[in-house]
């Protein structure tokens, strides 16, 4: 009889053995990877400054603000305003910080080509410039580069590219009308070149 119990825990001591960890343990749920939201923020005294991953739109920065732009991990800087606007001499200043800079000036609506688009989205789209700083003077410009770059690289609907420009900085009709243009044209250019052509 004794060797009949001890035979038969050995036989479900066995037995847990061989029940999978699985069983034992739930599995943890699969991490949803959360896309990040646009947000504001800030980056010293700039004005109107909002943030989407790992690129950052503002109004004009000081040199002190682009001091602290680099202490946050900017690693470039795109600036839309022209030579003449600029209060100080914002190349010389990223070039002592060691910023990558570039400049890709327009101001008056015609002077919004589609080679301002193809270079700001071109550098806005590159992870290894990341994180980026686009700026003007108070992110007007900034938003009409913004909603391209949303609805061409990232992909996302226009109307809700066009609500995120508008919080922004995006105030200008005209930017708003020539960069739905240069969306059409790129999205028309991109279902020509696939094979089916849609």
């Amino acid at each position: 009889m004794n060797m009949t119990l001890r035979l038969a825990g050995f036989v479900a001591f066995l037995c847990l053995l061989s029940v999978p960890a699985s069983a034992e343990e739930p599995k943890a749920e699969p991490k949803i990877r959360q896309e990040p939201k646009l947000e504001a923020c800030e980056l010293g005294s700039t004005y109107n400054v909002h943030r989407l991953g790992k690129i950052y739109l503002a109004g004009q920065p000081s040199a002190d603000d682009f001091a602290t732009a680099k202490k946050d991990g900017i690693k470039t800087v795109i600036n839309l305003r022209t030579p003449g606007e600029l209060p100080f001499d914002e190349k010389a200043v990223l070039k002592g910080l060691g910023l990558e800079y570039h400049h890709i000036p327009f101001a008056a609506p015609e002077t919004l080509k589609d080679e301002i688009f193809d270079k700001s989205l071109k550098v806005l789209g590159d992870r290894k410039k990341q994180p980026v700083l686009l700026h003007c003077a108070s992110a007007n410009r900034v938003g009409a580069i913004w909603l391209a770059h949303r609805v061409l690289t990232d992909k996302i609907p226009y109307d809700k590219a066009i609500k995120e420009a508008k919080e922004v900085g995006l105030k200008s009709q005209p930017y708003e009308a020539i960069a739905k243009v240069y969306i059409e044209k790129a999205q028309a250019k991109a279902r020509a070149a696939k094979p089916d052509g849609k």
